[in-house]
C-alpha cells in the first residue's frame, strides 16, 4: 500500500500530530497541521482542551465539551485536561499530568485509524511525547519528535527547582523519549550536542527544523481595521511576547533607566508572570520611558511592529538559553524589522550575522543601552539597509515553504524505506 501511495505522482500521507497545545492556542504546530492538509495529506490531531495562556478553557470548550471537531480540514481529537489556572505550582503539575493520564485512554479507545507516521510537537512538558511513544508501538510506525524545549535544562533555568532526585527522574524520562523517537527535529542547531549526549544510538537522524514566521508577518498589507494603540513620541524599542522570568526583564529595566535622558521609549506588548514586578519597578525607579500596552491578538502584531522603530529580543544569561532561538526573531525578520538583542548563543549569532541589528551578550545593560543609542542615531540609508537585510536573511533561512518542503520530503523518503 505504501508503495502505491508513494509512487512518482502520489505522495498522500496519513499523519497523526500530537501536542498538548493546539489551535485556537497559538503555537507553530498549527501551521504544520493546516499546511499539510492544504498539501493534500490527511492529518489527525491528538491534543488537550485549549486553556493556554489564560489558564481557563476557551469559550465553547470544557472538560467534557468538544471532544472531537474538524478545523480547516484537520480532524481534532481532544482529551480532557485539568486547566493550568495561574500556571504555577500544583495547578501546572496537574495540567501536565492530566494530559498524559487522559491521553492514555484516548490512545487505547479513541485512536483507531491507521497512520503512516506520528509527529510530536515537544514543548513543555516533555511528557506530552508519551502518547506518541504508545501509538508508535501500537501502529509500528515512525515517530518524529520536534524538540522546541530542552528538558530538564529549561526547568533549571526558569525556576529555583533544584531537587536532584526529581531532576534525575526527568532526565531519565527525556532519555527514554529521545531514544524511542525515530527522527529528532531540532529548532536550534545548538540542541544537537545536548540531545546526542542522551542517545544510545549516536547515529540517530537529527534534522534542523527552525521556527518560521506566521503568514501575517510576511504580508505587507496591514489590517487597518484592527485598533492599535498610539505609541509615545520619540524612538520606540518594542518587546512583543511572553513577559516571563526567562526574558530577563531585570536587564531591560536597567537599560530603560540608563536611557531615561536619551528620548528612547521601551514598549512592552504582552503579559506574563513578570508583569507585576515590572509595574513595581516602573514606580520605584520612576521610569517614564517604559510603557505596558498589555496582551493583544497575534493579528494585531504587524500593526504594532509597524509603529516601532526597533524590535527587542532578550533571554537570561543561562546555559540553556544560549541554545535557544526565540521564535520572535523570525517574526521580526519576516516583518523587515531592525532587531536589538540581549541574548547568548545561536540567537545572538543570527542577529549579528544577518546584519539586521545588534545583539549583545545577555545580562549586560550598559552595552545594550549603548547599542540602543547607536540604533537611535542611525542615518536613514543605514536603517533601510538593515531592514532589507532582515527580510533577506529570513527568506534565505526561515521561509515556511522552504522548511515545509524539506519536512515533507523527509517524511516521504522515510516511508519509502
Amino acid at each position: 500500500m505504501l508503495k502505491e501511495r508513494f509512487g512518482e505522482n502520489n505522495s498522500f500521507m496519513k499523519i497523526l500530530f500530537i501536542s498538548q497545545y493546539f489551535y485556537p492556542e497559538t503555537f507553530k504546530g498549527n501551521d504544520i497541521v493546516f499546511d499539510f492538509v492544504k498539501r493534500g495529506h490527511e492529518v489527525t490531531v491528538l491534543t488537550g482542551k485549549p486553556n493556554y495562556p489564560e489558564g481557563k478553557f476557551y469559550k465553547g470548550y470544557g472538560f467534557f465539551k468538544k471532544n472531537k471537531e474538524v478545523i480547516h480540514g484537520a480532524k481534532i481529537i481532544r482529551t480532557p485536561i485539568y486547566p493550568r489556572k495561574n500556571g504555577k505550582g500544583i495547578h501546572l503539575i496537574l495540567n501536565y499530568i492530566s494530559f498524559v493520564f487522559f491521553s492514555y485512554f484516548t490512545c487505547v479507545f479513541r485512536i483507531r485509524d491507521k497512520y503512516d507516521l506520528i509527529f510530536v510537537q515537544q514543548l513543555s512538558p516533555v511528557t506530552m511525547a508519551f502518547p506518541g511513544i504508545w501509538l508508535k508501538k501500537k501502529f509500528k510506525i515512525p515517530l518524529y519528535l520536534w524538540v522546541l524545549d530542552l528538558w530538564p535544562d529549561s526547568i533549571l533555568a526558569a525556576s529555583n527547582f533544584k531537587n536532584p532526585t526529581i531532576i534525575g527522574l526527568i532526565d531519565n524520562i527525556v532519555k527514554k523519549i529521545y531514544n524511542q523517537s525515530d527522527v529528532i527535529l531540532i529548532s536550534s542547531k545548538y540542541f544537537e550536542k545536548s540531545i546526542k549526549e542522551k542517545l544510545i544510538d549516536k547515529n540517530k537522524e537529527i534534522v534542523y527544523l527552525p521556527n518560521w514566521a506566521e503568514d501575517i508577518f510576511i504580508n505587507d498589507d496591514i489590517n487597518k481595521s484592527l485598533i492599535i494603540p498610539d505609541l509615545p513620541s520619540g524612538f520606540n524599542i518594542m518587546f512583543a511576547g511572553n513577559v516571563g522570568e526567562s526574558q530577563d526583564f531585570e536587564t531591560i529595566i536597567k537599560v530603560a533607566e540608563l536611557t531615561l535622558s536619551d528620548d528612547i521609549n521601551w514598549i512592552i506588548v504582552g503579559e506574563g508572570r513578570k508583569l507585576d514586578w515590572i509595574k513595581e519597578q516602573i514606580q520605584i525607579r520612576q521610569l517614564t520611558n517604559v510603557y505596558l500596552v498589555g496582551r493583544h491578538p497575534i493579528e494585531t502584531m504587524p500593526g504594532f511592529f509597524n509603529k516601532a522603530d526597533v524590535m527587542l529580543v532578550s533571554l537570561k544569561d543561562e546555559p540553556v538559553f544560549s541554545l535557544t532561538v526565540p521564535a520572535k526573531i523570525q517574526a521580526y525578520m519576516a516583518a523587515s524589522k531592525i532587531i536589538l538583542g540581549s541574548l547568548n548563543g545561536e540567537g545572538n549569532i543570527i542577529v549579528n550575522e544577518s546584519g539586521c541589528g545588534f545583539a549583545v551578550n545577555a545580562g549586560n545593560p550598559k552595552l545594550l543601552s549603548e547599542k540602543a543609542v547607536l540604533l537611535k542615531n542611525l542615518p536613514q540609508n543605514k536603517i533601510i539597509e538593515m531592514q532589507m537585510k532582515s527580510k533577506q536573511y529570513y527568506e534565505h533561512n526561515f521561509s515556511k515553504k522552504m522548511l515545509f518542503d524539506s519536512l515533507e520530503n523527509n517524511f516521504i523518503n522515510k516511508l519509502k524505506k
